[in-house]
């Protein structure tokens, strides 16, 4: 019987990525030791359990990571860049900014946007459909669909257009490998910290522009936006423009790739939701939420003495929240391993955090894989994924394929 390995050789494997080939079996190791797993000399604990994520991600002691730990990164562009989004940010700078961003983000905003997704998801299957028929049948559904719908909805919705767009969409790949990227080469981070140069650079003022002369979408809405008086700098309009950007493309474009692969191979659950697509697709979302978790986990501190499970954490501790792991805890959710789309507690899921930093941008990923799901399952009831290798791209946090073949 092979030993179960240690703690600290878990937590290093972790922060090296050993986990990204198939984490679902990395994780039950972790958990399988203590949910809450922490090696005093690791200076880390590694949380896979569901009732030990939730409650370290609202507790007032815990804190989002900051990138100033490192001093040669906080001089550098990149860090500049980041400083000033919300996600980097807590208590009452992150209710300011939060609150002027969910002004522009609401639900009036969202139902307004559904006839634009289904407008575009009908043309992007159009496109599929011809591509698939000029090579055997067969489409990329991650080139074809998966990353240019959620890529048109959030750049329409930001009021990008033409190069506006394009520079946007290459940014973003650098503000993903930013926030989650692994073993990046010494080459790609000076493209990374280019980027973020010419992005800060492209903002300085257009802040200023876009309340002289407003322009329809969220970002003028961004700009125009006021709490007590206070506004958007340009820095913080960049930063989290950029940072809806990737939230709204990176995390749904891996749930909709990730649900056609899933329900390929569960091929019941995948009936049972073409019985009745429309009642049954907002649960099998969460379902495929749970499953899939796109974003595969999160990095926080305490800031005083917390106690997990059980387990005593020291003040100033880094903490790895697994979400992954705690959407496959058996111990919230039965036979976690095991895609059921009518399952009751679905929505208890984490795969958008929890707490003060709960995703904003959560009903849009919720109404654009309802709404493609919805449509692509009409069209192609039939699709099948032939066998073929698959790939992810090698990023901490964001987990998805480069490419999957599908035959419609």
């Amino acid at each position: 019987m092979t030993p179960l390995p240690t703690a600290a050789a878990l937590l290093q494997g972790y922060w090296q990525g050993a986990h990204f080939a198939d984490p679902p079996p990395y994780l039950d190791r972790a958990r399988a030791l203590s949910p809450v797993l922490y090696d005093p000399a690791s200076g880390m604990a590694l949380l896979t359990g569901h009732a030990a994520a939730g409650a370290a991600l609202k507790s007032p002691h815990v804190r989002t990571s900051k990138y100033a730990a490192d001093p040669s990164f906080a001089s550098s562009e990149a860090a500049r860049l980041m400083a000033p989004m919300m996600l980097f940010h807590d208590g009452a700078s992150h209710t300011r900014l939060r609150s002027l961003a969910g002004r522009a983000f609401t639900p009036r905003v969202l139902e307004e946007s559904r006839e634009f997704v289904t407008g575009l998801t009908d043309t992007l299957l159009d496109g599929a459909a011809r591509q698939a028929g000029a090579n055997g049948g067969e489409v990329d559904a991650v080139a074809a669909l998966a990353v240019p719908l959620p890529v048109a909805v959030i750049v329409e919705m930001l009021g990008l257009s033409g190069t506006d767009a394009d520079r946007f969409k290459t940014w973003a790949g650098s503000v993903a490998d930013l926030i989650g990227g692994l073993n990046v080469p010494p080459e790609r981070w000076a493209q990374v910290e280019a980027d973020a140069g010419a992005m800060r650079s492209y903002f300085r003022t257009l802040a200023d522009d876009l309340r002289a002369h407003p322009r329809p979408g969220l970002l003028s809405a961004l700009a125009a936006a006021e709490d007590g008086g206070e506004r958007l700098s340009g820095d913080e309009l960049l930063a989290n423009a950029v940072l809806l950007l990737v939230a709204g493309h990176e995390t749904t474009s891996n749930l909709l790739s990730g649900s056609l692969l899933a329900l390929h191979g569960w091929p019941e659950e995948r009936a049972w939701l073409a019985g009745d697509p429309g009642g049954r697709v907002g649960n099998a979302v969460e379902e495929l939420l749970r499953f899939l978790s796109p974003v595969q986990g999160t990095a926080r501190f305490t800031t005083a003495p917390l106690t997990l499970e059980g387990v005593a954490l020291p003040p100033g501790l880094p903490l790895l929240v697994s979400l992954a792991g705690a959407n496959r805890d058996a111990a919230a959710y039965p036979d976690p391993h095991t895609l059921r789309l009518s399952r009751e507690n679905a929505r208890t899921h984490l795969a958008f955090a929890a707490g003060a930093h709960y995703c904003l941008g959560a009903g849009l990923a919720r109404m654009e894989a309802a709404v493609f799901l919805t449509r692509f399952l009409a069209r192609f009831p039939g699709y099948r994924v032939p066998e073929q290798p698959l790939s992810y791209l090698p990023n901490l946090t964001l987990r998805g394929l480069r490419a999957l073949r599908v035959a419609l």
